[in-house]
């Protein structure tokens, strides 16, 4: 049986939501670059639930809040909200802001490591810049025996940052991982040109608005090529995979599979948002899953918040009802 048919068992009402979400998620990410809409979001967006998703605005605000998922038995990765910086100061500002946070991390022994955006450290002002600014972030964290994700960008920015993620793995540094998304019609290739380093990845469905040229537009074809990726990955011989989704019936089908397949615990785990389905994560590592919630900080945190609203109209009531009672 196909591995869309294990997984996807639409109801009536799941068919409608299905056709309905892609009609939704553009007209919120629309909606994003409308100055009205983001002078009202970034004013009241904190006090009306933008805190559900956002550990606060400072490493100071954020650490309680790692601390208290690890003693939940989650593991935790935080990263500095921003992106698009187009000042090589502002990117070097980034740099040192990141190196605080991964002395922060070890002073107070949490189990976090960091995700970062290479647009955030200059990629926008040029590769060299991005590359080298990666280099120091990740050097640094191997003297503080933590690892760095470089997370996935538009699609226009793959190459790139594919291209640096080799090259500090050639470089010798192992404490490095990437994400891939599996809703570009490329994954694939770029999955098999990846799996001889051994790699850790992240898999995503991708959160970015794409055409339809460049990525699937059907939830279905996602879901199919998410659970294809997986399984990809979870057979290679070695590597690891965060599979970040917080959809069940992709995560039971992937958990069989696993069992099935004889794939280690230790070569895999589940990763999820701060805020979203947090009995979900409870309950995974209660069945003695590993379970990593993605918890950002910082003040620029507007862009993050609109893809979570985009993503599941749940979260953009949840935000709207909030909003309203202001």
């Amino acid at each position: 049986m196909a591995s869309a048919d294990v997984v996807v068992r639409p109801t009536k009402w799941s068919k409608v939501a299905v056709t309905l979400n892609p009609i939704f998620r553009k007209g919120v990410l629309a909606a994003t670059h409308n100055r009205a809409v983001a002078a009202g979001v970034r004013r009241y967006g904190m006090q009306c639930g933008a805190a559900r998703f956002v550990a606060g605005e400072t490493i100071d605000e954020a650490v309680p809040v790692l601390r208290s998922l690890n003693q939940k038995g989650l593991r935790t990765n935080t990263t500095l909200l921003g992106e698009h910086v187009r000042d090589e100061t502002m990117a070097r500002e980034v740099v040192t802001a990141y190196r605080i946070v991964l002395d922060r991390i070890a002073a107070e022994r949490l189990t976090t490591n960091v995700a970062l955006k290479l647009t955030h450290l200059g990629l926008d002002l040029g590769e060299e810049l991005a590359y080298a600014n990666a280099a120091e972030l990740v050097a640094h964290a191997a003297t503080r025996g933590n690892f760095i994700r470089i997370d996935m960008e538009e699609s226009t920015r793959v190459d790139a940052t594919l291209r640096i993620y080799r090259r500090l793995r050639e470089a010798g540094h192992d404490n490095l991982g990437t994400v891939l998304q599996a809703y570009l019609h490329r994954t694939e290739a770029d999955l098999e040109g990846l799996l001889p380093l051994a790699p850790n990845l992240r898999l995503v469905k991708g959160a970015y608005l794409e055409p339809a040229t460049v990525a699937y537009p059907k939830k279905a074809d996602v879901d199919a090529g998410f659970l294809r990726l997986a399984q990809r990955m979870l057979r290679a011989a070695n590597g690891f995979t965060a599979i970040a989704t917080h959809d069940e019936r992709l995560i039971e089908h992937l958990i069989g599979f696993a069992r099935r397949e004889g794939v280690a615990g230790d070569r895999f785990e589940f990763q999820m948002l701060y805020g979203i389905r947090p009995q979900l994560q409870a309950d995974l590592v209660r069945r003695g899953h590993r379970v990593l919630v993605a918890t950002p900080f910082g003040p620029d945190w507007y862009f993050y918040l609109m893809r979570r609203l985009a993503e599941r109209p749940a979260n953009a009531l949840f935000f709207a009802q909030n909003l309203a009672h202001r």
